[in-house]
């Protein structure tokens, strides 16, 4: 059912509070002092200027730091700040933070403090990197890669009947989520500290806040202020372990929030990627082969950017089964800004090069392109590039969808999409679930999952309500720390499916109890539930049958030009498994193909020798509302096997197969074939 997404009309109508929009007794602020170079060996910090200002609490560097002064998702290696003695990694590096009575006064005292530095020679060139001097000398090398192979590709693609290549190019994109970064913390009575956050991940926070305080993990409390979006760009810690030590050496609170021009500096953006790739097929009108070397530029530290090009790999086959393939897929360290998760994470890029290739085989071949897709689209039991074979598949039903507008139109571009959902991989995909009977006519959720606008909370709210009856009116939908049910980071196109399954788990309880009682007997009753996923394989492990994901997304877009060349018409067929809100199901798909679009077309965040050449956000040549064109989102359910009542992740897959669809519709009007992102320069 399309029940309204949850608190929509108090964020309407800006009743809903932001982290920003919070003010606390005695509350002071913070603001940030970043490197004025990507590579620099920092001499000294003198603050001693900044310390003299009027309001000035306090300022503090990394000798202040109580407990590690390096965090990450999965590796450690983001200085929270950097030392005097210590060499910078890219411009968002911070060397100190200033406390004061306004904002206006910290941010007066961080002009003010000055720094000598020994410029370095950044390392910003990705295929340089690879063997150059240890951007982290601790790593073992600049690199990571991810490798695996079925049976010998170049021999089938130089015996091959058709064959397609190209060197493709994909940019460095800005996540322009419209909140900016922002964290309120405080000291508590008993020695801990209690955090604000909009970041994606409240229990991540937790983890990597205690790390820096030095604090064991029950001292330090985390609640979510749902945020203003994410898209994957408020993973990794930014401002929260800043604003957690500042209250934690001061005892007062503090509150941080970076300008647009700090946020664009700071946070992770969408990988740039450099793909070889060549497919074959043959005369019959079969794929046979693909090949595939990709390098990613991961910028200055980790963040997930080994995942991002891990799912470059093992997306690279895309919807279609290709029996022969032969994958490298590098992440290489440089000093530019770092890069991470952003929606698609990593499937929207190749499905770039490989929705070219195809399309060219079909030119080169003469087949038709819908019908070339449908004879090479995944079906149940056939395998993906990872070699997982897949169930559940509803890419020819998402063909289908399309068909008719697709062989309709004069100029029009056609790609398919697969996404995983979970990040898989070999890690953990896992969620707890916690339903409060406050009173009879009273129920609390607890989850872990981060509301971002994409409606996770209608998810946990309509599961329980399908369960047991419930009036949605009744139910009130937290996510605190202090709710101890560990929960991984919101990405991966996971949270519906996770948090559903464990409210089904919690519901089977209550669901008993409620057979013999009423609500009002329950009054003061907590049921809880759980889903965990611990059987997938990380690509190339060598596992006879390797379970990669749990589940996967499919979908198939049409492009639509006019006579101009211009994008008139976007159709989208996607495949939810389960649509389980209509209504959420068209915005998501929506937002999914107006960005896509963006990324195809126009958006961009280049830098040189380590700088930003723009940090406005009017510079990143963001689509507006009158350049969308009409998107017509069509919805398909081929139920999944693990979902929740057959569903699939959809946040991601909105934008897979975007830009392969719009280079593909601009190759039928001018017959240019585009190898580099963004399409109109």
């Amino acid at each position: 059912m399309s029940q309204p997404k949850y608190e929509a009309y108090e964020t309407a109508i800006g009743k809903r509070k932001f982290v920003d929009d919070l003010f606390l007794d005695n509350m002071l602020f913070a603001a940030l002092k970043f490197s004025d170079h990507p590579k620099a060996r920092v001499l000294s910090i003198d603050t001693s200027k900044a310390e003299q200002v009027k309001g000035v609490h306090r300022v503090v560097t990394a000798k202040d730091i109580p407990g590690h002064k390096k965090v990450g998702l999965i590796i450690r290696d983001w200085s929270v700040m950097i030392a005097e003695g210590e060499t910078t990694h890219y411009i968002g590096d911070v060397l100190a933070g200033v406390v004061a009575d306004s904002d206006k006064i910290a941010r007066e005292a961080i002009k003010l403090i000055q720094v000598e530095y020994d410029v370095l020679k950044p390392a910003t060139d990705v295929f340089e990197a690879i063997d150059a001097k240890r951007i982290h000398p601790e790593r073992p090398n600049n690199f990571e890669t991810t490798q695996f192979m079925i049976g010998n590709a170049d021999e089938e693609i130089a015996n091959a009947d058709f064959s397609a290549k190209g060197s493709f190019e994909t940019q460095r994109i800005e996540h322009a989520f419209l909140e900016k970064e922002a964290a309120l913390a405080r000291p508590d009575a008993s020695g801990g500290i209690e955090l604000f956050s909009q970041s994606q991940g409240v229990y991540e926070d937790r983890r990597q806040v205690a790390e820096i305080l030095n604090l064991s993990e029950d001292k330090v409390r985390v609640t979510l202020v749902p945020n203003g979006g994410g898209f994957g760009g408020k993973e990794d810690l930014s401002v929260q372990g800043h604003t957690a030590l500042y209250a934690f050496l001061i005892q007062k609170p503090v509150k941080l929030t970076l300008t647009r021009e700090e946020s664009i500096r700071l946070h992770p953006k969408r990988h740039p990627v450099f793909m070889d790739m060549q497919l074959a097929a043959n005369k019959d009108g079969k794929l046979i082969a693909l090949k595939l070397r990709a390098v990613g530029d991961t910028g200055a530290y980790a963040s997930v950017g080994a995942k991002v090009m891990e799912r470059v790999a093992g997306h690279a086959s895309g919807g279609y089964f290709i029996p022969v393939i032969d994958i490298e897929a590098k992440t290489v360290y440089t000093n530019n800004i770092p890069c991470g998760a952003m929606r698609g994470f990593g499937a929207n890029q190749v499905a770039f090069a490989l929705e070219s290739c195809v399309d060219e085989i079909c030119e080169k071949a003469g087949f038709d392109r819908w019908q070339f897709r449908y004879d090479n689209a995944l079906v149940d039991g056939l395998r993906t590039s990872t070699g997982q074979a897949v169930t559940g598949v509803g890419i020819r039903a998402s063909l289908d969808a399309v068909k008719e507008e697709f062989q309709n139109a004069k100029y029009a571009g056609i790609a398919c999409g697969i996404k995983n959902s979970g990040v898989g991989n070999g890690m953990k995909d896992e969620s707890k679930v916690k339903i409060e009977i406050i009173a009879e006519n009273k129920i609390r959720v607890h989850h872990g999952w981060t509301e971002m606008g994409q409606g996770v909370h209608n998810m946990a709210l309509q599961t329980l309500c399908e369960e047991t009856n419930f009036d949605p009116d009744w139910i009130e939908v937290v996510v605190d720390t202090n709710a101890q049910i560990k929960t991984g980071m919101t990405t991966s196109s996971r949270a519906t499916a996770l948090v559903g399954l464990a409210i089904i788990h919690a519901a089977k309880s209550l669901k008993e109890d409620l057979k013999t009682k009423t609500r009002a007997d329950l009054v003061g009753k907590t049921y809880l539930g759980e889903f965990v996923c611990d059987w997938t394989s990380k690509p190339g492990d060598g596992v006879e049958n390797p379970i990669i994901h749990y589940s996967y997304g499919y979908a198939a877009q049409v492009c639509i030009l006019n006579d101009a060349g211009e994008v008139t018409k976007f159709i989208a067929a996607h495949d939810a498994g389960k649509v389980m809100n209509p209504m959420l199901f068209e915005g998501q798909i929506e937002g999914g193909v107006h960005m896509g679009l963006g990324y195809a077309l126009t958006e961009d965040l280049p830098m040189k020798d380590g700088y930003l050449l723009s940090d406005r956000m009017r510079d990143l040549k963001i689509l507006r509302a009158h350049e969308t064109p009409e998107i017509v989102v069509k919805a398909v359910e081929v139920k999944d096997p693990v979902g929740p009542y057959g569903a699939k992740g959809i946040g991601e897959i909105g934008l897979v197969p975007t830009a392969g669809a719009v280079a593909n519709a601009l190759y039928t009007f001018d017959k240019i074939r585009r190898y580099k992102l963004p399409l109109k320069r």
